[in-house]
């Protein structure tokens, strides 16, 4: 198997692991209902961890490269505004501010993939 895959499959793992553990120390009265949110809300970390990996991987393309450039960026600063949002700020504001930041970091790479894309054509009609 490869082992990017295999990485990311702990990564998974651990999350999901993270997430019940939270679960069961909350059922079992250990932590309350607003640490167990913000325990699973971590998990913008592991975006911020794969945005920085994005960029990394090597493709021959240019504009393919700019655009994992973007992506990367964009994902780092989500997952941790995110994760940030999470852990100091009040609930209510954590969950709007925190979710709206990694829409916004999904949002700034399609959006700039797709005017890469569009901006590939216009300069070659051959490109599907």
């Amino acid at each position: 198997m490869n082992r990017d895959l295999l990485v990311a499959l702990g990564w998974a793992g651990a999350i999901v692991l993270l997430s019940l553990a939270a679960r069961i120390a909350n059922n079992e009265g250990y932590i309350s209902d607003d640490t167990m949110l913000r325990v699973v809300a971590m998990n913008g970390l592991a975006v911020a961890y794969y945005g920085n990996r994005i960029p990394k991987t090597f493709v021959p393309n240019a504009h393919a490269r700019r655009a994992r450039w973007v992506a990367g960026w964009s994902m780092v600063l989500g997952g941790l505004v995110y994760a940030g949002f999470w852990a100091f700020a009040p609930l209510s504001l954590a969950k709007t501010v925190g979710t709206g930041a990694l829409a916004a970091g999904v949002l700034v790479t399609v959006g700039y993939s797709l005017w890469l894309w569009t901006h590939a054509r216009a300069q070659r009609p051959d490109i599907a």
